[in-house]
């Protein structure tokens, strides 16, 4: 079993910046695909950003190209997620997940997911 833990959310302003990290425990999570997805309030839970298990592939969002950049490092079980610039819509609750890589997101796996962390951005 894996346990996914996410960090680094909290409050910012728009044009900001902050940086997630999911960090894994109870077995390595190095041979599978990571990314993150986001709920706000309201709406369904959306596919933001993955990345394959070598680093190699990624697939983003088109509301976050050029501005989040997803990496991992498998040495230390964890995958990253830096959000510049920003905006107020991307406030929501942000969920760390593992899975498989299918063109043009990730599928995670049921029981991969974190507990979620808050991103708020202020106007």
């Amino acid at each position: 079993q894996v346990q996914l833990v996410e960090s680094g959310g909290g409050l910012v302003q728009a044009g900001g910046s902050l940086r997630l990290s999911c960090a894994a425990s109870g077995r390595t999570v190095s041979s599978y695909a990571m990314g993150w997805f986001r709920q706000a309030p309201g709406k369904e839970r959306e596919f933001v950003v993955g990345i394959s298990w070598s680093g190699g592939t990624t697939y983003y969002a088109d509301s976050v190209k050029g501005r989040f950049t997803i990496s991992r490092d498998n040495a230390k079980n964890t995958v990253y997620l830096q959000m510049n610039s920003l905006k107020p819509e991307d406030t929501a609750v942000y969920y760390c997940a593992a899975g498989s890589l299918r063109a043009p997101m990730l599928i995670p796996l049921d029981n991969y997911w974190g507990q979620g962390i808050q991103v708020t951005v202020s106007s």
